[in-house]
């Protein structure tokens, strides 16, 4: 169902985590060991997890309370995401290295902000087919 305002809201989620893994720096020091890299298995599997879980949910459109859980997996992730980028630009030796991390800090945050809205839209449409239960 792509005409709902949410399955657009998770597209744009799962986009955003999508964009993260092209955007996301490979930085290395000034010897050139890797310091990060997009292909190591944690930031591999949790980006992978969250796109999963977007996709599932835009998939089971007919079950809204599965749905609002499953975007609530999805948020912890990008949250747990959040905190390995955190602790690892942290952990970085080097003052310049730092600073040159790019919008890849700010994607899992703008896929939190996208995740929250959807799930105000399927409490919306499950409010409203309470509503519409009662009259009947």
């Amino acid at each position: 169902m792509i005409q709902r305002i949410q399955s657009v809201y998770l597209i744009f989620a799962a986009l955003s985590i999508g964009a993260l893994y092209l955007w996301f720096p490979a930085l290395q020091d000034e010897t050139g060991a890797s310091l990060f890299e997009r292909e190591s298995p944690l930031f591999l599997g949790l980006m992978g997890a969250i796109v999963v879980f977007c996709l599932v949910s835009i998939l089971n459109f007919k079950k809204r309370q599965l749905q609002f859980v499953i975007n609530r997996l999805a948020i912890i992730l990008n949250f747990v995401l959040l905190g390995v980028f955190v602790y690892r630009s942290l952990t970085i030796p080097g003052e310049t290295l730092v600073s040159e991390k790019g919008i890849g800090m700010l994607l899992p945050i703008i896929s939190i902000v996208f995740l929250v809205l959807a799930n105000k839209a399927i409490k919306r449409d499950e409010d409203l087919v309470k509503s519409v239960d009662r009259l009947r």
